[in-house]
């Protein structure tokens, strides 16, 4: 589901609200087509889960491009054996059939179910090799559209797992890894135990993020409050074992002689113990604050769990994938000295899905260069760095941040010329002078590029402007919101007329921008208080 587009007011919510539902992967089932559609064949219950891409031909990587076929190929040949294709006919029997059904409902010509597919494939090879009892299927909704319906498919594409027959909505990530985990846990296996040396360096060698109990014995409070917690995570894989000495492979640093609990990540702060006491959300809110790596590098994958995040302090990176791999290890010490308060994210500046819409907030949707930006979620205020993008600026540029001394940033267009101008173009960073100082009274429209109406309505102004020109205490301009912010400028519509007296600039009148040019010079008039300086002819 597509947002509509957002205006100036709620821009900053609207955009984590835009990536929340893009990222959770759900497109309305009445969304026109963006892919071209496919046909599934036969309904036969063990069908392909996916085709394969024709690739087009090139020059070099030939051999790594064959590579990749053969395994996409393999993956897709273990798919085609697993995953069960459902039909009117056979829909219900499987799901009252099986203890456990995961199903995927897409539609063919779904972007995100394209996206989606590979994943679930991967999900239900892995799944299919540790012996777990869920039957992995999907549906065309598109083409069975009643039993989509029945099941409760409302978009594309759509996890539901079935237990008993009684459905149950997927919270899970969309990684294979993430379908695997949240369906192992939701099936009775929300922790793996690991007995021997051998089971746990295997373990290490498939698993770059899981958190680790040591237990002495398999019983008591604090292994109970481990076990709630790893049954209500649905993100990470949780891991027990008994032995000290199978600890110290999962994490060598452990030192611990009572029951301990630690995460393990990828690197370079790969091992963090838990510290608090066993109880299961105070267990979940440390996974919470220490799960992600000190520089998280944001994708479609997993950005709606980077914006669901309890840190509410976020520092954004904008730079091009080769400057961020210089950059990357000085922006680790500094996401260092701020652990578990300020979030550090990296987008691919020339990602135009990713990084286009956060640009736009800054006005600055075209840069190409290192931007550094943050976001306070819990005020909707937003901040740019506007000096170099030293380790030594960002550092002092988060301190700010985390206590509380930074400016918040408000787009503006430069500061245009107004010499001889009847109707003066106030930006961001002229509406104190031109209209909250100004010793005259102002009427000010406020318009957008993309706002039908707002041509009407300036033409309208012009002409004004024109009729008051002799009337010295009085100022006609006008502000694209598009392009402009101000802390008092909070307008919805477009377009916006509003009248800033003298001596009261905190309380501009809003005039109405559906009157005639007549009835506003008539409002205009009685609002100025000073008959003698206006004209006396008529519009």
């Amino acid at each position: 589901m597509f947002p509509s587009k957002p205006t100036s007011r709620s821009m900053l919510f609207t955009v984590t609200i835009l990536f929340l539902l893009t990222s959770t992967i759900l497109v309305t089932a009445n969304e026109d087509p963006t892919v071209e559609t496919y046909n599934d064949g036969a309904d036969s219950d063990l069908q392909e889960l996916i085709a394969i891409d024709e690739q087009e031909g090139g020059g070099g990587g030939e051999e790594q491009q064959q590579g990749d076929q053969q395994k996409e190929a393999e993956v897709l040949s273990k798919a085609q054996r697993i995953v069960l294709e459902l039909n009117s006919d056979n829909a219900r029997r499987i799901i009252d059939q099986n203890e456990f059904v995961l199903i995927l409902g897409y539609a063919p010509w779904c972007v995100r179910s394209a996206e989606l597919m590979p994943q679930f494939a991967e999900a239900a090879n892995k799944l299919k090799e540790l012996g777990s009892p869920v039957l992995m299927a999907k549906l065309d909704a598109e083409r069975y559209p009643k039993v989509a319906s029945t099941l409760g498919i409302k978009g594309f594409p759509t996890l539901l797992l079935f237990v008993n027959g009684t459905s149950q909505v997927y919270t899970g990530g969309f990684s294979g890894e993430d379908i695997v985990i949240w369906a192992r846990k939701k099936t009775g296996v929300p922790v793996i135990r690991i007995s021997s040396s051998v089971e746990a360096e295997d373990f290490q060698k498939k698993h770059d993020l899981f958190v680790l109990g040591l237990f002495d014995k398999f019983e008591g409070h604090d292994y109970e409050e481990f076990i709630k917690a790893a049954t209500i995570d649905n993100e990470i894989q949780f891991v027990e074992v008994s032995s000290s000495a199978v600890a110290k492979i999962l994490f060598p640093n452990i030192n611990a002689r009572d029951n301990f609990i630690g995460i393990v990540k990828s690197e370079p702060e790969k091992y963090t113990a838990y510290g608090g006491i066993f109880e299961k959300d105070t267990i979940l809110q440390f996974l919470e604050y220490n799960k992600f790596p000190l520089v998280t590098i944001l994708t479609e994958l997993n950005s709606a769990r980077v914006y669901s995040s309890p840190v509410k302090l976020q520092v954004i990176v904008f730079a091009d994938a080769n400057d961020f791999k210089n950059l990357i290890q000085p922006l680790q010490e500094v996401a260092r000295k701020f652990i578990s308060k300020i979030m550090f994210i990296y987008i691919d500046i020339a990602d135009e899905n990713q990084a286009k819409p956060f640009l736009t907030l800054f006005g600055i949707e075209d840069s190409e260069n290192t931007v550094v930006t943050a976001f306070d979620n819990r005020m909707s205020s937003k901040y740019l760095l506007e000096s170099n993008p030293t380790p030594s600026n960002i550092e002092e540029f988060c301190l700010r941040l985390l206590h509380g001394s930074l400016s918040p940033y408000f787009k503006s267009q430069p500061i245009p010329d107004n010499k001889e101008k009847i109707l003066q173009v106030v930006v961001g960073k002229t509406l104190d002078d031109l209209v909250l100082s100004s010793p005259k009274n102002v009427l000010l429209e406020v318009y957008t590029p993309w706002c039908i109406s707002c041509e009407t309505t300036t033409k309208q102004i012009e002409k004004l402007a024109k009729h008051f020109k002799g009337v010295d205490n009085l100022v006609f301009a006008r502000i694209d919101a598009s392009a402009n912010e101000h802390p008092k400028l909070q307008v919805d519509d477009y377009p916006t007329l509003l009248f800033y007296p003298v001596g009261d600039k905190e309380n501009p009148v809003k005039l109405s921008t559906k009157s005639s040019s007549k009835d506003l010079a008539t409002v205009i008039k009685s609002l100025l208080r000073a008959k003698e300086d206006v004209p006396k002819d008529e519009l």
